[in-house]
This record gives structure tokens, sequence and C-alpha cells, in this order.
């Protein structure tokens, strides 16, 4: 069993930067594979990015890229979203998911969820 529980999130004005960290419980934590996902009123759920148990694999969204770095810290049982050059699109609450070793995009493949963090980018 993982808890998972996200900060970091606030209000940026566009071009900035925020850094999202999710704190996970369990012995365990460094067998899973780690996840972002967001979510803006109205939408689904999506993908932004993950990273593989080892940290060797990561995948971005084609709409982050560039932009975030997901990483983690295994001995302090973290993972972290660094989020740069910010835009008003990327308004959503984002969630951490966990699922044991492969990252994966397929949100529906996690097994763990945080409670989620607001993130709100002005013009």
């Amino acid at each position: 069993q993982v808890q998972l529980v996200e900060s970091g999130g606030g209000l940026v004005q566009a071009g900035g930067s925020l850094r999202l960290s999710c704190a996970a419980s369990g012995r365990t934590f460094s067998r899973y594979a780690m996840g972002w996902f967001r979510q803006a009123p109205g939408k689904e759920r999506e993908f932004a990015a993950t990273i593989s148990w080892t940290g060797n694999t990561t995948y971005y969204a084609d709409s982050v890229k560039g932009r975030f770095t997901i990483s983690r810290d295994n001995a302090k049982n973290t993972v972290y979203l660094q989020m740069n050059s910010l835009k008003p699109e990327d308004t959503a609450v984002y969630y951490c998911a966990g699922r044991l070793y492969q990252a994966t995009r397929n949100r529906d493949e996690y097994n763990y969820w945080g409670q989620g963090t607001q993130v709100t980018v002005s013009s």
C-alpha cells in the first residue's frame, strides 16, 4: 500500500516556475514508477510526465516537453515535477500516481493516487 501527498501548487504568473512534490509512504517506494497527471475544469485527467522505478526512463506529454522535468529521490520517498515557462493552459489540479516498476502514460494503469494540488497560471 502506498499513500501519496502532493504539495507545491499555487498561483504563478505566465513564464514563471513551480516545483511540485509528491511524498510517498511505504518502504517499497523505490519499486514504483511515478506519474504526474493534471485535470483542468471540465476536462479529463491527462498525462503530464512519468518516471520509472529506476529513474532511468522518463516520458512527457508533448504539451509539457522541454518545460517540465520529472525526477525522484528514493531516499526521501519523493517525486518532483519542476515546471518552468508556465502557461495559462497549464492551469489544473495536478495529481501524482504510482504503479509498480514500469512507467506508462496510461492513467488506468496506476494503482495509487494523491489528492491533488492546484496550479493556477495567470496571464
